[in-house]
């Protein structure tokens, strides 16, 4: 079986920040394996240890980024492939589902997993758009993977609930952080990452086509509005309850 597992480097969303000037200001230096995609990667990792699989970690980002390859090398991962972008790109959604899509277009594999969402933005699209573009089957927000009779069984978060779908090959899934804790790699395997191939190209070398530019614009950062103060009530139980009651009818029109 043949995973592939697309991650993403991230900035450490426990690093500080500031907001000046309508920009984001963050420490360049502290970046990470997005967790979702940390989870998709052990989760394959889990199924290559019960029923044998290759499993490779694609990365698309700046030359800087190979680390994050290295850490999902040192997980456990056989080998990597970082798509070398601009540092100082403004790749969205659409822009990687179209980068990775041109990577795997003439690729044999069973399945692709990705985070169902990354840490940066959370836009939560780039894994659905991809399996639409190789035109795809695929299931999102997977809480848990088995195989079982040469399909994938995947129990994904629902609306309403929990539900259980099987996917055939080829077929693509996201996964939610919710699945699994991603482990920790050993020393063993931080020295063993180091021998580990990593296959990098450039975007310039893929078929993207033209037009490669963002559908969507960050037109600014603002500090989140501070919650204004709430009501305090004294009296008799029921008489403070018939006074909130009174209060959510007229004034927020919830009953």
């Amino acid at each position: 079986m043949k995973f592939y597992v697309c991650i993403k480097q991230v900035p450490d969303v426990n690093a500080p920040l500031q907001i000046k000037d309508g920009e984001l200001i963050q420490d360049a230096d502290r970046s990470i394996l997005n967790a979702y995609d940390a989870s998709a990667v052990e989760e394959a990792l889990v199924l290559k240890e019960a029923h044998g699989a290759e499993v490779e970690v694609v990365l698309a980002g700046p030359e800087k980024a190979k680390e994050t390859i290295r850490k999902a090398l040192a997980m456990g991962a056989d080998k990597g492939t970082h798509i070398i972008t601009d540092e100082n790109s403004d790749h969205d959604s659409f822009t990687y589902a179209n980068i990775l899509a041109a990577f795997f277009k003439d690729k044999e594999f069973d399945y692709i997993s990705c985070g169902k969402q990354s840490q940066d933005t959370d836009s939560g699209l780039t894994g659905s758009m991809l399996a639409q573009l190789l035109d795809l089957p695929y299931v999102t927000n997977a809480v848990a993977l088995s195989y079982e009779d040469g399909t994938l069984r995947i129990k994904r978060q629902g609306d309403t609930g929990q539900e259980i779908l099987d996917l055939p090959s080829p077929g693509l899934v996201t996964c939610s952080n919710d699945m699994n804790d991603p482990r920790i790699p050993s020393l063993k395997g931080i020295m063993q990452s180091k021998r580990k191939p990593v296959d990098t190209i450039s975007v310039d070398d893929l078929d993207v086509g033209d037009d490669l530019s963002p559908k969507t614009k960050i037109l600014g950062f603002e500090e989140k509005a501070g919650r204004e103060p709430g009501q305090k009530f004294e009296g008799e139980p029921d008489e403070v309850a018939k006074k909130v009651a009174q209060l959510l009818d007229s004034e927020e029109n919830l009953i």
